[in-house]
């Protein structure tokens, strides 16, 4: 009995099956991955521009985090330089309560609590790195410990920070210096902490010579919240800087993944509709070549 349809017939539907399947294959593939293509090569002339965009997102994306781990130092910094200011101008107005009455009841008290939390913020730390430390973070930036040890020290010999400050590059080309030293924040406190230190353990009545200490220790006091406010004030604005620098970088990655996405990212609505449209094609093709392969002349009879 002879087919209808000849050998080259059968070739021509099973090329075209073939067909079928590789394109139900590849919208397959775009549904599971989401993407056009599995590679840059299958993106032909594109490539090399999505390449340059991915290049400039993973920038942007490392300005952002550069930023954000930056804008929480320098908050770190602006809460411990408060913490310093709040416990040193309580013992300033203490301190001149004392000198105006001549009675310094409390007084020894309120100048350990205002020296410990000045020493415990000027040594604070992140992830176990000395903020205030410059170069040195793994070392204690203000070293002594207890109040009467400051006596007869000097300021090299209790600052153990070096000059190097942390800067930062939170966006393209710009590189920020906002490290704080220890030495620069708090020197003249320190030496009004020495100041008292050296005057001894008040109790009710102070002595002439404790007297002289605490105008003394007064003078630095003042001296050192202006120093450790304009280190504030500074702060303060590099933080606005780092933030705004940040939310920029923000912009442009979103910028950029847009850019990805549109080039490389699939339609999803399409992609259902061809998936739909292909596998009717292929069930179609195998049911046509199937009634093809069974045709004989005895159906034309």
């Amino acid at each position: 009995m002879t087919r209808v349809a000849s050998i080259p017939l059968q070739v021509t539907m099973a090329s075209a099956i073939q067909r079928a399947q590789a394109d139900l294959a590849v919208t397959q593939q775009r549904i599971s991955t989401g993407k056009k293509a599995l590679d840059y090569a299958d993106l032909g002339s594109v490539a090399p521009r999505i390449l340059s965009a991915h290049a400039m997102l993973a920038r942007a994306d490392a300005h952002a985090a550069t930023g954000d781990q930056v804008s929480t130092t320098l908050s770190i910094y602006d809460a411990s330089m408060t913490t310093i200011d709040t416990a040193t101008g309580s013992l300033r107005q203490t301190l001149m309560q004392a000198i105006g009455t001549g009675q310094t009841t409390g007084l020894q008290a309120a100048i350990e609590g205002a020296f410990h939390s000045y020493r415990t913020s000027l040594n604070a730390s992140e992830r176990g790195v000395a903020l205030f430390g410059g170069g040195q973070t793994l070392d204690t930036p203000f070293k002594v410990d207890q109040l009467p040890n400051l006596v007869g020290t000097t300021p090299a010999s209790v600052f153990t920070n070096d000059q190097v400050k942390a800067t930062a590059e939170v966006a393209e080309g710009q590189q920020i210096q906002y490290g704080l030293l220890a030495s620069d924040v708090g020197n003249d406190l320190y030496l009004a902490f020495r100041s008292l230190a050296e005057a001894g353990t008040f109790g009710t009545t102070p002595t002439a010579a404790q007297s002289a200490k605490m105008n003394e220790a007064l003078t630095y006091l003042d001296s050192g919240l202006t120093q450790l406010r304009t280190a504030q004030a500074d702060n303060g604005l590099r933080l606005q800087q780092i933030d705004t620098l940040t939310q920029r970088a923000q912009d442009r990655s979103l910028l950029w993944q847009d850019i990805v996405s549109k080039n490389e990212d699939a339609d999803l609505a399409q992609v259902a509709i061809d998936l739909t449209r292909q596998q009717m094609v292929l069930e179609a093709s195998y049911s046509i070549f199937a009634k093809l392969s069974k045709l004989s002349l005895n159906d034309y009879l």
